[in-house]
């Protein structure tokens, strides 16, 4: 029912309104009754009536004044003016105040009824109309919603190219074009039985990232994904150390943090995506061992057992194998105390460290196949391990694993190297030759050449550079009467004052001194980056 409130200065009159209408059987409330305006605001402010009948001619506040004051603070509300005064400035400017209809006294409940009706019918339709846009803004929001899920999905799994993505995105209002991308994701099923609360920040977890740093979507209902974009990479790189952060951080075991690799195109978020999947899931294996270990030792397990493994990874990163056994035995001398035959623990300390190192192998060589099978085959062995001896003969075993790992990745990139050595060669004396033209000549992202170039060859792509132009600068200083300006132009560098810090910084000497020495280029070691400053070259 429509709630309806009455204000007049005439006794008879709202008297006469109030008990000759049969309110609930006509489908109306009368809620309330005034003399004047001013009585009647506060009573309508409370009541909240829908539909407000009022005389115009009244003491203290008349009609029109509440009507001016309805207007602003219940626009809703509808109003019908009573009035002994047919002239037609009270009807323009009741009108104008938004009265829905004006009638003239004397009135009759017959004509009140009609005016009711008529009234309420309108609010009917408006409450209708109102309905069917807020529906209609519902669905297109939902839709969008579904639409920047899926277009995100897509990317993720690659089902897109890079200019439907813009197309769609523009569409969508998402502006996801950026310099740089990387993916990270998260398992998260933590709002489980232990009550934990999640440890990522509360800022990642909403839906909608104010800054536009960032995406986010559900991909499952325990899994979400973010896709961090900016065009600065030292602002991605943060992204990365508080993602890795979490990741050295004792979370709940139902968290799961994966991440991958920074990308400079738009199709590399798929790339990036993949990369985080693998890590989450070498992550979540390792936990899941962890987890059996302590069930299987109702939690009395002494931590001082687990195997140091970022020392391990680490001497498997820069060791030879001549040094693997003496090294392996001291590393794990602490393992000596475990009864093979009879426990479980060395199983589950053998399987962690094999995991991490899975784990690790995979981050720094991506292009790893079949690892599930070599896995499966090593914990084979770990099955038969019975004794102290077994276990550092496993361990010799898993460090020639990824010493094959690492090898074979040296083949692999082995003719990429070569032939971007070459095309530095051929274009040092270019002043903006950087990493992303070399890049393109080899087909690889620039992050990714730059990842393999260190790797591979212990220098970054731009003190590679730099050497090469050093040693050509000094080559021309002892074989030619070219003056040091003249020179640096020779070898990539527009700015002769600039070269010429470089020079001296790099072979500790200035090229004046250098060319009375007669030094050759023959004597020339490979230049390191000066303490606190790498080097530099061109407009890197």
């Amino acid at each position: 029912m429509k709630k309806v409130f009455l204000v007049d200065d005439e006794i008879l009159v709202r008297e006469t309104i109030r008990d000759c209408i049969q309110w609930e059987k006509e489908g109306f409330l009368l809620c309330g009754d005034a003399s004047d305006g001013e009585m009647a605001l506060p009573l309508i402010e409370e009541q909240k009536p829908d539909i407000i009948i009022t005389d115009i001619k009244m003491p203290f506040m008349d009609g029109l004044e509440l009507c001016a004051i309805l207007q602003k603070r219940m626009p809703q509300a509808k109003v019908i003016i009573l009035s002994g005064h047919g002239e037609f400035e009270y009807a323009k400017a009741a009108l104008q105040l938004g009265v829905v209809d004006y009638c003239l006294k004397p009135v009759s409940a017959s004509d009140i009824v009609r005016l009711l009706h008529n009234v309420s019918a309108k609010i009917d339709k408006e409450r209708e109309e109102q309905e069917r846009m807020e529906k209609l803004a519902l669905m297109e929001t939902e839709q969008r919603a579904l639409s920047k899920e899926k277009l995100l999905n897509d990317l993720c799994s690659g089902f897109i190219t890079a200019a439907e993505a813009i197309r769609l995105s523009s569409q969508l209002s998402l502006p996801v074009t950026a310099k740089y991308y990387v993916v990270a994701a998260a398992d998260m099923r933590c709002e489980a039985a232990d009550g934990s609360a999640s440890p990522l920040p509360p800022a990642l977890l909403q839906e909608e990232d104010d800054t536009g740093d960032f995406f986010v979507f559900r991909r499952s209902r325990t899994e979400t994904v973010w896709i961090f974009k900016g065009d600065s990479l030292e602002n991605l790189q943060k992204v990365l150390q508080m993602f890795q952060a979490l990741q050295s951080t004792p979370v709940p075991s139902q968290v799961t943090v994966g991440v991958g690799t920074i990308q400079d195109r738009l199709q590399g978020i798929h790339i990036s995506f993949l990369e985080a999947q693998e890590d989450m899931h070498w992550r979540k294996l390792t936990k899941l061992n962890r987890s059996a270990l302590w069930e299987s030792t109702s939690g009395a397990l002494d931590p001082s057992l687990f195997l140091d493994r970022a020392r391990f990874i680490e001497f498997l990163k820069i060791g030879s194998p001549a040094d693997a056994d003496s090294f392996i035995r001291k590393f794990a001398d602490g393992l000596r105390s475990v009864d093979w035959e009879a426990s479980p623990i060395g199983y589950y300390i053998l399987n962690d460290l094999t995991l991490e190192l899975f784990r690790s192998a995979k981050d720094t060589y991506r292009s790893l196949d079949s690892l599930d099978e070599t896995l499966a085959s090593l914990q084979q062995l770990i099955v038969k391990v019975r004794s102290w001896n077994e276990a550092c003969a496993y361990l010799n075993r898993l460090a020639a694993q990824y010493w094959q790992w690492r090898s074979g990745a040296l083949d692999k990139y082995g003719d990429i190297l070569i032939r971007v050595k070459e095309y530095i060669q051929l274009h040092y004396d270019k002043e903006h030759l950087s990493l992303q033209d070399a890049a393109e000549h080899v087909s690889l992202s620039p992050g990714h050449l730059s990842k393999v170039f260190s790797q591979e060859t212990g220098q970054t792509f731009i003190e590679y550079v730099t050497q090469t132009r050093i040693r050509k600068a000094m080559e021309l200083l002892h074989t030619t009467h070219a003056k040091s300006y003249e020179i640096a132009y020779q070898v990539g560098y527009n700015d002769a004052h600039y070269f010429s810090n470089l020079f001296k910084r790099v072979t500790g000497m200035t090229t004046k001194e250098f060319r009375k020495k007669g030094q050759t280029a023959s004597s020339f070691q490979e230049p390191a980056a000066p303490e606190g400053k790498p080097l530099e070259a061109g407009n890197e």
